[in-house]
């Protein structure tokens, strides 16, 4: 690992919902809970980030039902934990030369999203995290060496952000094929420890 000489850390921004926090598995036990007479969607069918649209394709009136579920009130502060994801970060926090991030977007229908959201981080990975939470709707104008993010296509009004992207696998994002200067991170029982030394050593 190559560190010292006076270099800046290397700086690492972590998502959210998908990554730390099994947003899909929460969402489609909820569905199922409010709306148990509706067809649903497996996770292993999911496909594309947004569930609404996916959900809306199903019959236009579902987009809206299996939105109320993530806008309802409880749905992020219940949200279980992706397995390995709070002691990656834990570990990851440790490391020297190193600025661990949550960045996350919150809903546009904020009500109780983002407070929920700061009380899951406080409530899984403790005051010091919080500290370290960014609620943004663009995380292209955060800057950083890495982002790990669920969401394949990550845009904003920075045509070319300062961090690089690792596609975090989630159910919706499995089927898709990377370009081949994009990486993937499988799960964190994966070497994410090595997507942060290669990138320390350019």
């Amino acid at each position: 690992m190559a560190a010292g000489r006076g270099a800046r850390p290397l700086r690492v921004l972590v998502d959210m919902d998908g990554v730390l926090a099994d947003f899909e598995g929460g969402l489609l036990r909820g569905f199922r809970a409010s709306y148990p007479g509706e067809p649903h969607v497996e996770l292993s069918q999911r496909r594309g980030f947004s569930a609404r649209e996916q959900y809306r394709g199903l019959r236009q009136d579902l987009g809206v039902k299996v939105a109320s579920v993530y806008e309802s009130p409880g749905f992020f502060l219940g949200l279980d934990t992706i397995p390995g994801a709070i002691e990656a970060m834990q570990e990851m926090i440790q490391i020297p030369n190193t600025e661990v991030f949550i960045c996350t977007s919150p809903l546009q229908k904020y009500e109780y999203c983002v407070q929920e959201k700061y009380l899951w981080v406080e409530k899984h990975l403790g005051p010091k995290f919080v500290e370290r939470l960014i609620l943004t709707r663009d995380k292209t104008i955060i800057s950083a060496d890495l982002l790990f993010d669920d969401k394949d296509v990550v845009k904003g009004v920075e045509p070319n952000p300062k961090w690089e992207h690792i596609l975090v696998s989630c159910c919706h994002n499995r089927h898709l094929q990377l370009q081949p200067s994009q990486r993937r991170l499988e799960s964190w029982a994966d070497d994410w420890q090595a997507i942060l030394d290669s990138k320390r050593s350019k």
